[in-house]
């Protein structure tokens, strides 16, 4: 059974100085019993979110022109932010950062940058510093989503420049991994065939890395399925652009190619659903169904006809088992009424007490899901 969480919440959103009013109405939201949800921060266009040591929350932008990334303290452990900070702007699209041994590792387009001792200098206005500017700068699809694995290495997409196409260079529609103690080693190809990651994690049982892909446009309302993909090593080729959803040769690059030379996703997910931020929950505050399984933000269908309906807007939830996905489901539903969507998830993010913050860049919002036992 679900339930509802009734509520307007207001709250400010503080760019340096200036202040501005959100409006979110969390009723429009249902939840699985025993869970809630509240505002945790207004933050204008907020993608991808990071954790750092002193408990601050790190947000990216996916502003194309004047993009800001923010810091979101809670110094007092209430469960809401304590003020939203402008940490830096004037970049290009910087969707994606992550946090790692106590700096700051941003992408925007075609530049990774870094802000070392963040937790120290946000409050500043620090100087990013270029680690390197040799990505890509096509902007199609060239919004970044950050993380650094298990092996220290940072890992990082690079979307396709297109819708589908044969991309004019090998680095496109891929993820890479550089190792930010040696940049001017460049990048090394992880995975291949991949359109276009906004979200990955690594497994806490079996350590391997499982992303969300979307799939393209102009296939149909129910053609292709976006991807959850499992690479279980270096080198994987998921099929972009001549295989969709593992199973189904593109019409116009397709042929000659087998499904069987390609991987497969480990779960095929809602047509056009926008699957971009996921994490494995590993925490103790949501009840065990969740534990050590996978939390995706789906952003949401933007071209499906009114008469298909659109999917996505929502949380899902995919269990894992020995390493296979069992089981897709929806989590957090209500982002999309009569087919309008007032919210649109982009990320999740765990917090030390297991509680799950997801960032909206639609109702410029993160909210902080709590369960109660």
């Amino acid at each position: 059974m679900k339930k509802k969480i009734i509520a307007t919440l207001i709250l400010p959103i503080l760019f340096g100085s200036s202040v501005q009013a959100q409006n979110v109405e969390l009723d429009k939201l249902a939840l699985p019993d025993g869970f809630s949800i509240e505002i945790y921060a207004n933050v204008r266009n907020a993608r991808q979110m990071s954790l750092g040591d002193d408990g601050t929350v790190y947000v990216g932008t996916r502003n194309r022109a004047g993009g800001r990334i923010f810091a979101i303290p809670d110094a007092d452990g209430d469960g809401k932010a304590d003020e939203v900070i402008t940490i830096a702007g004037g970049l290009k699209t910087p969707s994606g950062l992550t946090y790692h041994n106590g700096d700051l590792y941003i992408g925007a387009i075609s530049r990774i940058y870094r802000i070392k001792d963040i937790d120290n200098n946000y409050m500043n206005s620090p100087k990013p510093e270029v680690v390197t500017a040799d990505l890509p700068d096509k902007t199609h699809h060239g919004w970044k989503f950050l993380e650094f694995g298990p092996d220290g290495l940072l890992y990082i997409p690079i979307g396709a420049p297109c819708n589908i196409c044969e991309p004019e260079a090998p680095i496109f529609a891929s993820i890479h991994t550089m190792d930010i103690n040696n940049p001017d080693a460049g990048f090394e190809l992880y995975a291949s065939g991949v359109r276009n990651s906004v979200g990955f994690d690594w497994d806490p049982i079996g350590g391997d890395l499982w992303f969300t892909d979307n799939g393209g446009d102009g296939l149909g309302d129910e053609m292709p399925a976006d991807e959850l993909n499992h690479a279980t090593k270096r080198g994987q080729n998921f099929g972009y652009p001549y295989i969709h959803q593992g199973d189904t040769q593109d019409p116009t690059f397709g042929e000659g190619h087998d499904p069987a030379d390609y991987t497969p996703p480990a779960q095929k997910l809602a047509p056009h659903a926008g699957a971009v931020g996921m994490a494995f929950y590993k925490g103790d505050m949501f009840p065990e169904k969740y534990k050590n399984n996978i939390i995706i933000a789906e952003h949401g269908s933007w071209n499906r006809t009114d008469a298909a309906g659109h999917t996505g807007h929502m949380l899902t939830l995919v269990t894992v088992e020995n390493g296979k996905a069992v089981k897709y489901e929806p989590f957090i539903t209500g982002f999309l009424q009569n087919n309008e969507a007032w919210g649109r998830p982009t990320d999740v993010l765990e917090l030390r007490d297991g509680s799950l913050l997801i960032a909206d860049d639609k109702a410029n919002a993160v909210y902080r899901v709590t369960y109660n036992k």
